[in-house]
């Protein structure tokens, strides 16, 4: 009964805008205090949005506002922000368009096909990666993710698949999922296994090095962990140039060891990355030791400084050659695709 009547209010009214900011600043002010006080304010909130939502006339439609309201309510309660969500099923923005296409339930785990199908050009292809730049939001607890499936050329369409576990076990009932995308990057493009033409022999010297808090790292080592700070090789001009935003910036030993250090820019808009590797005599592959990074800026422009360390001794080193596989996207799309669809079976 309370749905059918939400929903015909919904098709008349929309919240008025000052009563929207009002809201949001007493939500604000709400989440500054302690958590006791959060927990007092937590069913006034409920009431409140469910008043503007329900009752407040205004001019505009609702999905004129539903944004700021949303994230309101989902502060408040992912449960009742799944609920006043209003469903679309396909969204376009940019000239990309974003579908909801099949569903399958079985048990605790839902499967979600959606669609991305560019209208207008030719930046989707079959390299498209959502980069880590989607949101899935559902009313319940549980572990979601979302994969690159498949590629259709003659329609430029991109497939990928929802996946959904609720914890516990509990079977996922018929609930609302929003799922949003903000941008992805696409026209990848690889070199693997590349032979790097230098000759490590004319680096044996212990290196100038300067101390730095890495912001990533992993190893092949377990005992190399990573510290608060750590030595990194200062910075040369490009020794050799790898593919675009990706640069060898210096080589050379700090504490008995062969630091490899690769530059690389426009991280965060086309996912330039890679990695370097030994080949012995015997085409024996040797891996890094482990590998640390960090971030810095240089006239505006955002660097990430990579650095495979290897343990190997200087007088061996004409017995290596520096090989490695490095990849990175050539264009990245933005923009604001936000779909809102009940879990149910479909085909």
């Amino acid at each position: 009964m309370f749905r059918e009547q939400y929903t015909k209010l919904n098709q008349q009214v929309s919240p008025d805008k000052n009563l929207l900011q009002d809201t949001i600043d007493k939500a604000k002010k709400c989440e500054k205090q302690s958590n006791s006080k959060i927990y007092s304010f937590r069913k006034p909130l409920i009431i409140l949005v469910s008043l503007c939502l329900c009752t407040c006339l205004a001019m505009p439609v609702l999905a004129a506002t539903v944004a700021p309201v949303y994230q309101l309510m989902y502060m408040v309660s992912p449960t009742i922000a799944q609920f006043f969500m209003p469903v679309q099923k396909s969204v376009e923005d940019n000239g990309i368009k974003v579908e909801v296409v099949s569903a399958y339930i079985h048990d605790n785990v839902a499967k979600i096909y959606i669609t991305m199908q560019d209208l207008t050009s030719d930046r989707i292809d079959e390299t498209t990666d959502l980069f880590d730049s989607y949101d899935i939001n559902r009313p319940f607890d549980s572990s979601a993710h979302c994969a690159f499936v498949g590629y259709d050329k003659s329609t430029k369409t991109a497939t990928f698949l929802i996946t959904i576990e609720e914890q516990g076990g509990n079977t996922i009932t018929e609930d609302k999922i929003t799922f949003t995308v903000r941008e992805f990057i696409s026209h990848k493009t690889s070199s693997e296994n590349v032979k790097i033409d230098l000759d490590l022999a004319d680096y044996k010297t212990e290196s100038e090095y300067q101390t730095q808090s890495p912001n990533g790292g992993g190893s092949s080592n377990e005992n190399a962990a990573l510290t608060e700070e750590r030595k990194f090789l200062v910075p040369e001009p490009t020794i050799y140039p790898i593919m675009d935003n990706l640069n060898l910036s210096n080589i050379g030993f700090i504490d008995g060891k062969l630091h490899v250090q690769m530059q690389v820019t426009e991280k965060l808009t086309l996912d330039p990355h890679g990695y370097f590797y030994l080949m012995d005599e015997n085409g024996n592959k040797v891996a890094r030791d482990y590998n640390i990074s960090y971030q810095t800026n240089h006239n505006g422009i955002s660097i990430t400084y990579d650095e495979f360390v290897f343990d190997v001794k200087k007088e061996d080193l004409q017995n290596y050659r520096l090989y490695g596989s490095f990849y990175v996207a050539g264009l990245n799309t933005k923009g604001n695709w936000q779909i809102t669809f009940p879990l149910e079976q479909m085909n």
